[in-house]
């Protein structure tokens, strides 16, 4: 059912702001965007990040590789959980995903694609640890992103080098249901 959820939440917000500072958060807040990446903080302000965009009734993720102080385990996960009520997280390692699984949290596994093998790890992961999406990286892979459509169940999110329109036109016609982007300009194309 949360992933019902989520799809529906990418289905209805193709472009994802993925901010990475303070500057660029305040530009998402003020934006028409709904959905937001996190890739950035510390355990000293990741809550006060998330009162900004709950007070602004924005719907997020935080990247848990990205928050400085932070370990990647499970500790560090039920911390995301209790002080900033994200609608999930984002991570790159396969045993965060499972863990947040378990507790109810929605996951997004980012996966690099740079090569066949890459690709093939990828698919293996996501099969195994059946994250809410997964987010391929770079965004401008549209064989990746139609093959994983095809091998997997997860929702495809496009993120990595998309900074105009017809690219973004080109990932969700390749198959993905959104696009991640810190390209301030399109946050307002939805």
């Amino acid at each position: 059912m949360r992933d019902t959820y989520l799809r529906d939440i990418l289905l209805d917000n193709p472009v994802i702001a993925a901010v990475r500072n303070d500057e660029e958060l305040s530009c998402a807040l003020e934006s028409d965007i709904e959905l937001i990446f996190v890739l950035y903080g510390t355990l000293l302000t990741i809550s006060k990040i998330s009162e900004k965009l709950t007070r602004h009734h924005k719907k997020f993720f935080i990247h848990l590789d990205l928050i400085e102080g932070l370990k990647g385990d499970s500790e560090g996960i039920e911390f995301i959980k209790r002080s900033a009520n994200p609608l999930g997280i984002i991570t790159t390692k396969p045993s965060n995903i499972r863990y947040a699984n378990h507790l109810g949290l929605m996951s997004i596994q980012r996966i690099f694609i740079i090569d066949s093998l890459s690709l093939k790890t990828g698919i293996a992961n996501i099969n195994t640890v059946n994250p809410s999406a997964v987010e391929i990286m770079p965004g401008l892979c549209q064989k990746a992103i139609s093959i994983i459509n095809k091998e997997t169940s997860a929702s495809v999110i496009a993120g990595g080098l998309i900074n105009s329109k017809n690219e973004v036109f080109e990932c969700l016609s390749a198959g993905a249901l959104a696009v991640s982007t810190t390209e301030k300009k399109l946050w307002n194309d939805n």
